[in-house]
């Protein structure tokens, strides 16, 4: 579907260190979105000290799409500091970014620009869903984060995986762990609105293992806190009894899951226990380390969880930009395995 001709112009960019298994096909879902509000003019490849192929992969897809750039930081220096370079970049005055290891559903970017028709939004956020087994402990611990990402979304506004923005604002603080957070930051202390865009799907990995997953965790409640004392802004998921509320409210009795729920909230309170030590030793975390299990999402090409027609999304596009309407918030219908399997139940 070809952009209208007065659609919201967006410059893309893509966050990449040692991502040559996933940036082939997520420039693929980028290059195939489906857009008719929504325009991406450019897509920014930031490959920050990468050694192996991300680089040549994203070079050999630039060949034939001119609209993709390939950046090179020759050091890794962290997100933030690769965010900031493709803030230099950019064009255009709203900004789609993401990391290199999703994959998002077909409609994901038109979903999420939409919004801006409204000059009072600012920032908007889509729905990470896992590709994880979740019958295995590690799939359900990530599928348990982020169905509470999603509840959290409902009632308050949590950035995550995918978010869009406008150019507002030169730069985040290089040395932040957190480079979603310190948008949202940013952005809100403008006055700005944020909205979050449940049917706005990105495929996610989260991790395999223990140790990957405490890893995570460690350094995003690091950088939580850091954020905190450094700019007073709090995260909605910094408190941890808000946090508990929600897992007793959706709380699965069945023994095998209601011991797997609380496995997940002790090591979820080991990991903030790690991080706060880490803030309190001004560990930095900007340049974390890869959890690798995160990596192989093991999709071809990201499932269509809830396709809209070409008429629908355009009499959206005109009911946003008639009116100050706010994006839907109904919850999502039941999604798409990975395996193209039969649908999950989602929070």
């Amino acid at each position: 579907m070809a952009a209208t001709p007065d659609a919201i112009r967006c410059s893309m960019g893509i966050m990449a260190y040692n991502e040559e298994a996933n940036i082939g096909r997520l420039l693929e879902a980028v290059a195939g979105q489906r857009t008719a509000a929504a325009r991406i003019t450019e897509v920014i490849v930031i490959a920050s000290g990468c050694t192996d192929d991300t680089v040549g992969v994203a070079r050999r897809f630039a060949a034939s799409e001119p609209r993709v750039r390939v950046v090179v930081q020759e050091r890794r220096e962290g997100k933030s500091a690769a965010v900031n370079l493709f803030l230099s970049q950019a064009r255009e005055q709203v900004l789609v970014l993401c990391s290199a290891d999703i994959l998002p559903a077909p409609d994901t970017v038109e979903r999420i620009v939409l919004p801006f028709a409204d000059p009072e939004v600012a920032m908007t956020t889509c729905r990470p869903v896992p590709v994880n087994d979740r019958t295995r402990f590690m799939g359900f611990a990530a599928h348990m984060l982020w169905d509470l990402h999603h509840e959290i979304n409902l009632r308050e506004f949590k950035a995550g995986e995918m978010i869009a923005f406008r150019k507002v604002f030169e730069r985040i603080p290089r040395r932040s762990a957190v480079d979603e957070a310190s948008v949202e930051s940013v952005i809100r202390g403008q006055g700005y609105t944020v909205r979050y865009v449940p049917d706005a799907v990105t495929y996610n990995k989260g991790p395999d293992t223990v140790r990957d997953f405490l890893s995570q965790r460690r350094r995003i409640f690091a950088g939580h806190l850091a954020l905190r004392d450094g700019c007073g802004y709090r995260p909605s998921t910094l408190g941890s009894l808000k946090i508990l509320g929600l897992v007793l409210r959706r709380l699965d009795w069945r023994p095998k899951y209601f011991a797997w729920t609380w496995a997940v909230a002790a090591l979820e309170a080991w990991g903030r226990h790690l991080g706060r030590r880490d803030h309190r030793r001004r560990l930095d975390h900007s340049v974390w380390a890869m959890a690798s299990t995160t990596k192989a999402l093991g999709l071809t090409a990201p499932p269509d969880p809830l396709p809209l027609p070409d008429a629908a999304l355009l009499a959206h596009a005109r009911a946003l930009q008639a009116a100050d309407l706010p994006v839907a918030t109904a919850r999502l219908a039941p999604l798409p395995t990975a395996s193209g399997g039969a649908p999950q139940e989602h929070a």
